[in-house]
């Protein structure tokens, strides 16, 4: 498929793709629709799918593309995963598999983070993933983790 990457490293899953006036779309399941599938959403579809097969996180939980206001600026947080009571916990930024993760991402998830204040920060592009656990007593920091959590380790 020449719009997606087959040399990511997260688990394959039976992707539902069809072409719509020529273009690919594949299907979100957290948005129960079809969107148009580019090398981000394909690393995106698969990071979403790969948190709720192999980690278990709730699909309930789990939200795509979600409107963030800051002044009059509305920015779009890539995934955000809440606790039971929505409150969030986790935002996740994606980039292309060809975009490699500088300080420019982490830059733009901290922006989302000074609005959510969650416990988790995730970047991927699909090949490399990285996840820092944010410690919120005194002055903010981070510590960057090893591997992804199972949700019920959170």
């Amino acid at each position: 498929m020449e719009t997606a990457h087959n040399d990511i490293t997260l688990p394959p899953y039976d992707a539902r793709i069809k072409i719509v006036e020529g273009r690919r779309m594949i299907f979100d399941t957290l948005r129960r629709k079809y969107v148009r599938l580019t090398p981000e959403e394909w690393v995106r579809q698969h990071f979403v799918h790969f948190l709720i097969i192999h980690k278990g996180f709730p699909s309930a939980l789990i939200a795509n593309e979600v409107k963030l206001k800051v002044g009059n600026k509305v920015l779009r947080a890539d995934t955000v995963l809440y606790d039971t009571l929505f409150h969030p916990r986790m935002i996740i930024e994606y980039k292309s598999p060809d975009v490699a993760i500088g300080q420019a991402v982490f830059n733009q998830i901290a922006v989302y983070n000074m609005i959510l204040h969650v416990d988790y920060l995730i970047v991927s592009n699909g090949i490399n993933h990285y996840i820092c656990k944010m410690d919120y007593n005194g002055v903010p920091t981070y510590s960057f983790l090893r591997d992804i959590p199972n949700y019920n380790d959170l």
